[in-house]
């Protein structure tokens, strides 16, 4: 794996930095994690799958990458999936999946222009934390939904490794503008010996 994407992924970065690395590695992603054993998707359907009983209602897929997270929620049964980006090389593979009623490309630090409970269950799976979105999304996710919606995401180790990602969660659950239904760590890239935190969270 020493020429491969894994061992550079981790790193802090700007965004454009960020859009430029997943560009490049948008070829040969899927192979890489595959190889490696990456489960965190089917980890984080199946966890939502136990608490959305309406299989019918919409989900952004945000950060969807090459729509691999979305291949897991429609085998899952969720039937609409958006899926949003920065990178076009990413969104480029996501298509060909054909799971997505619609994929866009996002800048970093804008809106997410819509009104907040458009989706029932907003998805940031592999998104938030080391090498990749910074915590302030969390807050700017959990803002685009409204009352009793969903927001699904994992953590892996390197994230977790700083305290202020936990920290995030325990904020909005302290107070009770959120609840917790669902935590559990476990697998996420086998083959480097790399774990995650898959979560769900309601907000209230």
């Amino acid at each position: 794996m020493s020429d491969g994407y894994l061992n550079k992924v981790y790193g802090a970065r700007d965004a454009a930095s960020t859009r430029s690395l997943y560009d490049a590695w948008s070829a040969s992603y899927e192979t890489e994690l595959a190889q490696n054993g990456y489960v965190t998707p089917a980890r984080c359907a199946a966890a939502l799958a136990d608490v959305q009983t309406d299989r019918s209602l919409p989900i952004l897929d945000f950060g969807c990458g090459t729509g691999l997270s979305g291949l897991a929620l429609k085998l899952a049964g969720f039937e609409v999936l958006d899926g949003v980006d920065l990178s076009a090389e990413m969104l480029a593979q996501a298509e060909k999946k054909d799971v997505y009623r619609t994929l866009s490309q996002i800048e970093a630090d804008t809106p997410l222009g819509f009104t907040p409970g458009t989706y029932a269950t907003i998805a940031a799976i592999g998104v938030i934390g080391a090498g990749a979105a910074p915590v302030a999304v969390f807050d700017k996710l959990m803002g685009g939904l409204a009352s009793g919606g969903y927001f699904l995401f994992s953590y892996n180790d390197h994230t977790l490794a700083d305290p202020a990602y936990e920290a995030r969660v325990s904020e909005w659950t302290d107070c009770g503008a959120a609840r917790l239904l669902f935590r559990k760590h476990g697998d996420h890239v086998p083959g480097i010996g790399l774990k995650a935190t898959v979560y769900v969270l309601e907000k209230k």
